[in-house]
């Protein structure tokens, strides 16, 4: 059973999230402070998912985000926001979010978005490319004997871009295999996902060696 943590300060929309996921098997845990949640994911590592408010009483959702990141790279991060501005979008995926979902959100879409991360939480798929692995027991690359930690959804991304064999993915395929087809989101959240990437992956991100931009179409593993 996938355990979900709700960080929310507000306890009417803590209460629908709550409610809506047990009703889907879930085990739900819920706090309303950023403080709290980070102490309860240190009780709770077997976590899949965290729901995660930017708008939070002292710490807020970003910084939330950026402090699980640097001791996690597995769970699922996904954000729930009244900001639907570009930049504090691409704010929150670039300090660690997979996804995101703005208020208010139904209940569909909510569990949409949770199954589709989960699907790439558990992609159970190794592969090796150009001298790299992708470990499935561990979900990270090994690079030169060195491991790298990934997000679901970096690795569900590089995943994609191997079992293309070298040729060009579209920016669109990525989004409607990694987000799900029915993704409402700005499809920008594949390039900031591969900027992410490059950080981890790459020796010189600026040029990169092994995911390359295909201009006008999208990314490509290069062998």
């Amino acid at each position: 059973m996938e355990k979900i943590l709700i960080i929310e300060d507000e306890e009417s929309i803590r209460g629908f999230i709550t409610i809506n996921l047990k009703r889907y098997g879930f085990t739900v845990m819920e706090v309303e402070t950023g403080e709290e949640g980070l102490q309860l994911l240190e009780k709770n590592p077997d976590t899949s998912i965290i729901l995660l408010d930017i708008m939070l009483p002292g710490i807020d959702g970003f910084e939330v985000a950026k402090r699980i990141r640097e001791t996690n790279q597995q769970m699922g991060i996904i954000m729930l926001t009244a900001k639907t501005t570009e930049s504090d979008k691409i704010l929150g995926l670039v300090t660690g979010a997979d996804d995101y979902i703005p208020k208010p959100f139904s209940p569909n879409e909510l569990i949409a978005r949770i199954n589709s991360l989960l699907r790439r939480i558990n992609l159970n798929k190794t592969n090796v490319v150009s001298g790299v692995k992708l470990d499935r027991e561990q979900r990270c690359i090994q690079k030169d004997g060195i491991k790298i930690e990934l997000s679901p959804t970096e690795y569900g991304i590089l995943s994609i871009l191997d079992l293309a064999k070298g040729k060009a993915v579209s920016r669109n395929d990525i989004l409607d295999e990694v987000w799900g087809l029915d993704f409402p989101g700005d499809p920008k959240i594949v390039d900031v996902n591969i900027r992410r990437i490059r950080q981890k992956i790459e020796d010189t991100p600026s040029d990169p060696k092994y995911v390359q931009t295909v201009w006008g179409y999208g990314y490509k593993w290069e062998k």
